[in-house]
């Protein structure tokens, strides 16, 4: 799911660029029964979702979202930002199948969840439809994120939300998690969008410009938002030493940390996050 190794010498990261603005990233159009609940089997689970495209790339690019049902909060629904992982399509975070790889069935739930819980819920696509992978850890935009495609798609999405094209939403409250390439995604929100965000959630990653084993994590900022760490000690994508290792220069300056860390589990969405990332949110 990180994958960026590969693709990176198959494309290049001006490459890849350049193919996402030939292609584009369309994303599909509304699905007029978004509102709909989650609808779940004892092997599948699905949740309808509204799409909206916002500019980014040549031809835009797509942001998938639900809210909860009901009223919103005077002050707009608190927000998520879920960033998917290298090569799986955003759009696809909303259904999944027992036994879906990286933990897709526990993917669905945690969305599913944070739904439930009261949280607006964004899944925004990366390059391509999403079949790409975020530029946080990519050369050269690791080093100069102000020129990143990724950077404007991002500033767009917040003052989208600003602006209730997704819902009233609560810019107050803001949070995100993602997974692999998502992961040192919703650490780059950190990194460079500092006060925006409450609280994070990371699965199955480390810092905003590591990638896999070549991971050097630098000082921290005290204003770093609390981050609970999600990891499977069997990862051979990511190695688990690298988010303990991001978690320690957090603690170092007194930011507020947690993990949850299976023994058993390889790269994907641990068991236990349906439960752990909402409560964690809520807590913040």
């Amino acid at each position: 799911m990180l994958g960026q190794g590969r693709e990176r010498r198959r494309l290049g990261a001006r490459g890849a660029l350049a193919l996402s603005l030939a292609l584009g990233a369309c994303g599909g159009g509304d699905d007029p029964h978004g509102d709909d609940p989650c609808t779940e089997t004892n092997d599948a689970i699905t949740c309808p979702h509204h799409t909206v495209k916002l500019s980014g790339d040549v031809f835009g690019r797509a942001v998938h979202f639900k809210a909860p049902t009901g009223a919103p909060p005077d002050a707009g629904w608190p927000v998520v930002i879920a960033y998917q992982g290298s090569f799986h399509s955003a759009g696809d975070m909303w259904s999944a199948k027992k036994g879906d790889p990286f933990g897709g069935w526990n993917q669905t739930h945690l969305l599913k969840a944070l739904v439930d819980a009261g949280f607006l819920v964004l899944t925004p696509e990366a390059h391509v439809s999403g079949s790409t992978y975020w530029d946080t850890n990519v050369p050269p935009w690791d080093v100069d994120w102000g020129d990143a495609p990724d950077n404007g798609f991002v500033k767009n999405i917040l003052r989208s939300l600003g602006g209730g094209k997704f819902r009233p939403a609560d810019l107050g409250r803001v949070y995100a998690t993602g997974i692999s390439s998502g992961g040192y995604m919703t650490s780059r929100m950190a990194l460079s969008y500092e006060g925006q965000f409450r609280a994070l959630a990371i699965e199955s990653a480390s810092f905003a410009t590591c990638g896999g084993a070549l991971c050097d994590v630098p000082d921290q900022k005290p204003s770093h938002p609390p981050t609970l760490f999600l990891h499977g000690e069997k990862d051979e994508i990511v190695p688990l030493s690298t988010m303990r290792d991001y978690q320690k220069k957090l603690q170092a300056v007194g930011v507020e940390t947690d993990q949850q860390v299976d023994p058993d589990a390889g790269h994907q969405w641990l068991d236990e996050a349906p439960q752990r990332v909402p409560a964690w949110f809520l807590a913040h």
